[in-house]
C-alpha cells in the first residue's frame, strides 16, 4: 500500500507501525524520523517560522486565517504522481496541518481516487485509538494492536509508579505570546503522569488566556510545551514565562517530540512529565528534552 501523510504525527505513527518503506508522501514538517522529509516526496508546503518570535508567528496566522486563507500549500500535482491508495489527513486544527476537505477537493479535481483518513483525537485515549484505525486502514491491525498494548503497559507501569503519591497542580502553557492553555490531549498526559492539570482545557481546543487566569489557578508546576518547537525554542519561551510565576517551577519541554504531536511519543511525553512531577519514583527524562528554566 503507498501512503502519503499530511501531518507529522501520522507520519511517526506510520513508523512506528513500520510501515516506513510505504510511506511516499509526507509534509514539510515532518522530522521524526528525520529520514522522513530527505528520503520521501514533500507535497505539502508551508512558512518557514525559524526566526519569527511567538508574537510574530500569532499574528501572522491569525493574519491569515481572518483574511481566510490557508496556512499550508498542498503540491497536488506531486501528490497525484505519487497515486497512493491511503492519504493520512486531519481536521482537528486548520493551524496544524491541512484539512481534509482541501485533500478531497484537489483529489477530485485530478481525477484521483485515494481514500482520505482523518485522524481526529481530542483525547489520550482518542490518540491511542487513532493508532489502531491506522493499521486497520493500512492492513496491518495486529501490528497497531501490538504497539497499543505496550503503549497501553508503559502508562499502566507510570501509574502504579505515582499511585498514592501528592498530584502537584501543573498549568501548561502551549503559546507565550499570547499564552494559551493546554487543551485537547494534554491534560491528560499530565494526570497519566501523577499531576493535576489546572487552567487547562481537557478534551477541548486551546483557546488564548491571561496571565492572571494561569497564575490564579496556583500551580505548583508550570510546564512551558510550545507547538512547533523542540526543547531550544522551548526554553527561549519558557524565560520569558518564569517572571508571572515566582512561587512555581518552569520547565521546558520539547513540545513536538513528546506534547503536541498526537501520536505514539505522546507516552514518553507521560513519562518525561512523570520525572519532572515525581523525579524519586520513575527514572529520569533523556537528556535533551526537557529543562528547568
Amino acid at each position: 500500500m503507498r501512503l502519503v501523510s499530511l501531518l507529522p504525527s501520522a507520519t511517526e505513527i506510520v513508523y512506528a507501525l513500520g510501515l516506513g518503506d510505504d510511506l511516499v508522501g509526507v509534509t514539510f514538517e515532518c522530522d521524526e524520523p528525520p529520514s522522513a522529509r530527505t528520503d520521501k516526496t514533500v507535497v505539502v508546503g508551508g512558512r518557514d517560522t525559524r526566526g519569527m518570535t511567538p508574537g510574530d508567528i500569532d499574528a501572522y496566522v491569525k493574519g491569515r486565517m481572518a483574511a481566510g486563507e490557508d496556512l499550508y500549500t498542498l503540491h497536488a500535482g506531486a501528490l497525484a504522481s505519487l497515486a497512493p491508495d491511503l492519504i493520512l489527513t486531519q481536521d482537528l486544527c486548520r493551524v496544524c496541518a491541512l484539512p481534509s476537505d482541501h485533500v478531497e477537493d484537489a483529489l477530485d479535481h485530478l481525477g484521483c481516487h485515494s481514500d482520505v483518513l482523518s485522524l481526529d483525537p481530542h483525547t489520550l485515549e482518542d490518540v491511542l485509538a487513532t493508532i489502531t484505525e491506522v493499521g486497520r486502514r493500512a492492513g496491518v491491525p495486529a501490528r497497531a494492536a501490538t504497539l497499543v498494548a505496550d503503549l497501553r503497559a508503559r502508562l499502566a507501569a507510570i501509574a502504579t509508579a505515582v499511585e498514592g503519591r501528592r498530584r502537584p497542580r501543573v498549568a501548561i502553557v502551549e503559546w507565550v505570546d499570547p499564552p494559551f492553555a493546554g487543551g485537547h490531549w494534554v491534560p491528560d498526559l499530565i494526570t497519566a503522569a501523577g499531576g493535576e492539570p489546572v487552567a487547562a482545557r481537557a478534551g477541548q481546543r486551546s483557546i488564548e488566556t491571561t496571565w492572571s487566569t494561569l497564575t490564579a489557578a496556583r500551580p505548583d508546576i508550570v510546564l512551558v510545551t510550545p507547538c512547533g518547537f523542540h526543547l531550544a525554542g522551548a526554553v527561549d519561551q519558557a524565560a520569558r514565562v518564569v517572571p508571572h510565576f515566582p512561587d512555581a517551577q518552569v520547565w521546558a519541554i520539547d513540545g513536538d517530540a513528546l506534547v503536541v504531536r498526537p501520536g505514539p511519543r505522546l507516552v514518553d511525553g507521560v513519562e518525561a512529565i512523570a520525572a519532572i512531577l515525581h523525579p524519586d519514583a520513575v527514572p529520569p527524562a533523556p537528556v535533551g528534552t526537557v529543562r528547568r528554566v
